[in-house]
């Protein structure tokens, strides 16, 4: 098990390897804890100053808790942010009505990807861990997306001894995983360590609380009595629940995650 500072320092490595090599990337923010801590670990990266912009997809469905904290964060860290929607999509009404599957592949996939021709964006920080779903377990730190931008999860580049294979044959864009390795505790006690700002809705109210945050329509809360950091990461010690169990995509069956990610999302 990799110590709190081991998954700090090759997470530095990783986006600062990253940042020398690609020339227009960007950072992918949901205002949860894992993102979150990810944009702090940018911060930490090139000395308190996140150099690129920092993206938030909105489906017009997230929690208003998640909009207040996004906004405060973003003009206390003095962030770059840009903020993609699915217009078209948006006012066509597109929404959960429509099947998880079309809802999230338009919203959010579509939403990224017109933000990204848009900006010209070629690399993407996110804060996907392979112990969240199986399907991210597939994941590699640098994983290349095609024309289409599609994952091609059948061949992936090979990663050994710290090499990464960090640009595309069609020079398409790349999704860093500077995450991969951290555990969902292990963010938390990375949390708790550097005293993180966190979005409120992860802490219990009248018995519930949520482990995971996603658009309103699509998320449940969690049976909990855990108050503050302390109590969640002691919660987090001997739970047997899965983390993303309130979220409804994660309830499909694993190929139609699988499917959602192909397609590019996150």
């Amino acid at each position: 098990m990799l110590e709190l500072k081991d998954l700090e320092n090759r997470t530095l490595y990783i986006i600062r390897e990253a940042y020398a090599e690609f020339n227009r990337p960007a950072v992918l923010w949901s205002t949860g804890k894992d993102s979150t801590a990810m944009l702090w670990l940018c911060k930490k990266a090139f000395f308190g100053k996140i150099p690129f912009p920092v993206i938030h997809i909105d489906t017009g469905y997230k929690f208003k808790q998640m909009y207040g904290f996004r906004d405060r964060i973003a003009a206390e860290w003095g962030l770059d942010l840009v903020i993609a929607k699915n217009e078209e999509a948006m006012k066509a009404g597109v929404g959960p009505q429509n099947g998880k599957f079309e809802c999230c592949t338009r919203l959010k996939t579509q939403a990224l990807m017109q933000c990204l021709e848009k900006n010209r964006f070629d690399a993407l920080f996110l804060a996907i861990r392979r112990d969240e779903h199986g399907i991210r377990a597939k994941e590699r730190y640098f994983s290349p997306r095609d024309e289409a931008f599609k994952w091609n999860y059948k061949d992936q580049p090979l990663e050994m001894w710290d090499q990464y294979q960090n640009t595309t044959e069609d020079k398409t864009h790349t999704r860093v995983h500077a995450m991969l390795q951290w555990r969902e505790l292990d963010v938390w006690e990375y949390v708790q360590q550097e005293n993180l700002p966190v979005n409120p809705m992860y802490f219990a109210e009248n018995g519930k609380r949520y482990r995971s945050l996603g658009c309103e329509p699509c998320t449940s809360p969690i049976d909990s009595d855990a108050k503050t950091i302390d109590e969640v990461v002691e919660e987090l010690k001997v739970t047997k629940i899965a983390e993303r169990s309130g979220r409804a995509q994660d309830k499909e069956k694993s190929f139609t995650m699988q499917k959602l990610r192909a397609l590019g999302y996150m």
